[in-house]
């Protein structure tokens, strides 16, 4: 796939998704980025922003299978994965395939389900495959885990521990929609949604060969640096116990990676790294304080600190490393 086929495609993708949610293009922006990448998401917000419509307008603009998973205390990991029975007509076991085997699975209010539970979800996440009874099967291609979860109601709830944050390729924040966008989501959703009479734009062939764009967006030696010196930074943070790993820098280029390609270019440049600095590494850090006087994320304001403070890698060295690309 090419420059010019995948900024299509995505552009054909936001402009149906935003015929559904109104007023979220960058929030829609970096699901279609954590599409293209390989990786899972996050959702955190109140009830009743649109997390869960968010989820299934992406399955129905790219004709893709679609499961749901509502995460309850009493959830099992077979109710994830699916279980081997005994057919009494064949005389022999048979595996039932869970809601897992899917291409989009939405975990709705995932921290309610045991850690036990959650756990049934790492291998898939990260393996791309299910293990039972000493069985392994695979999951079909492409694979995405859309999660939710809602930051106040946390009585008897589970949190995810940072191990399975980590597998998430971005947490992003739905947010209330402003005056303009809350009359507008009235005045669409006011006789009927418009989900159910939404078409697909796009199918699983459209994606073949997305991974093509990561061996040809071209990453300078300083914006290398550069992102290596901004994971570094969290590391040595007094406010931050647990910096980002290795495997948040990986996160963090190959993000970068997509938001130039998706926007036409086949370089990345230090407005790239700073976009995806926040929903790539925020949820990978465990800080001292939870929250900010503001309501948000107390990551978000280190991490505002850092890009501050890391130098930005100069225009004209970028030119030079990119041949004037």
């Amino acid at each position: 796939m090419d420059l010019i086929a995948l900024k299509a495609l995505t552009d054909k993708l936001l402009g149906n998704i935003e015929k559904v949610i109104v007023g979220k293009e960058d929030v829609i922006r970096q699901l279609l980025i954590s599409l293209i990448c390989g990786g899972h998401v996050l959702l955190e917000d109140v009830p009743g922003t649109g997390k869960t419509l968010l989820a299934k307008t992406l399955s129905k603009s790219l004709s893709l299978k679609f499961s749901r998973i509502q995460f309850t205390p009493d959830l099992l990991p077979t109710d994830i994965t699916g279980i081997h029975y005994y057919n009494q007509k064949q005389e022999e076991f048979i595996f039932r395939k869970g809601p897992v085997f899917t291409n989009i699975l939405l975990a709705d209010e995932i921290n309610r389900a045991t850690p036990r539970t959650q756990s049934s979800l790492l291998e898939c996440m990260e393996e791309r495959q299910v293990s039972i009874d000493g069985e392994t099967q695979l999951l079909d291609a492409p694979f995405m885990v859309i999660a939710t979860q809602n930051p106040i109601e946390t009585l008897g709830t589970f949190p995810l521990p940072e191990a399975q944050l980590d597998r998430f390729l971005m947490k992003i924040y739905m947010g209330y929609p402003d005056t303009d966008e809350g009359v507008e989501i009235l005045k669409r959703f006011q006789y009927e949604s418009p989900l159910p009479s939404l078409e697909p734009v796009a199918g699983k062939e459209d994606l073949q060969g997305v991974e093509d764009i990561f061996k040809n967006t071209f990453v300078s030696e300083d914006m290398y640096s550069y992102i290596v010196k901004i994971v570094e930074a969290t590391r040595n943070h007094p406010d931050v116990i647990l910096g980002v790993s290795p495997r948040g820098s990986q996160a963090l280029l190959r993000t970068s990676q997509a938001l130039a390609a998706i926007n036409g270019r086949d370089y990345v440049l230090p407005d790239d790294v700073k976009a995806m600095v926040k929903p790539v590494m925020a949820h990978r850090m465990v800080t001292r304080h939870v929250g900010s006087d503001s309501g948000k994320p107390a990551a978000w304001g280190i991490l505002d600190q850092i890009l501050k403070r890391v130098p930005v890698p100069t225009e004209e060295r970028l030119i030079s490393q990119t041949g004037g690309r």
